[in-house]
């Protein structure tokens, strides 16, 4: 498995960890009460479930798994995979910022850093699915 996919992986477990860590929290509030507050955590586990988890898992294996090229480098440049890599984890920061502080720029800016970080993996891994010179 090559190390970008590795990291990509490694992250998604950790947000997994994170994400399973804040959902028991807020079932077990169902049960005993603990703080209403807590529901207040349903965006942040969202986010660490979905984005976190999901996408960057979903992006990791892709990297280690889509068409490899004939020629030079197997898997082309990966500049823009360990870009994708980074803003999408800057993204989430954001967003987890913005829970904690409550400062209205940063969920956009997340959310925008986020889909550039998807834009990013598309465009450095469009070649691999469908070659230019077919």
């Amino acid at each position: 498995m090559p190390r970008l996919s590795v990291y990509f992986v490694r992250a998604s477990l950790i947000y997994l960890l994170l994400g399973f860590t804040l959902g028991g929290l807020m079932l077990a509030n169902k049960g005993i009460l603990i703080s209403p507050m807590i529901w207040g955590l349903l965006p942040l586990h969202m986010e660490f479930a979905f984005v976190g988890w999901m996408i960057q898992l979903a992006m990791g294996i892709a990297f280690w798994i889509l068409p490899r090229f004939n020629k030079g480098a197997p898997r082309g440049d990966e500049r823009f995979a360990w870009l994708a890599f980074v803003l999408v984890n800057l993204g989430v920061f954001f967003v987890t910022l913005d829970y904690f502080f409550d400062v209205p720029w940063l969920t956009f800016t997340g959310r925008f850093t986020e889909v550039m970080g998807l834009l990013a993996f598309i465009m450095g891994h469009w070649r691999r699915i469908k070659p230019f010179d077919t």
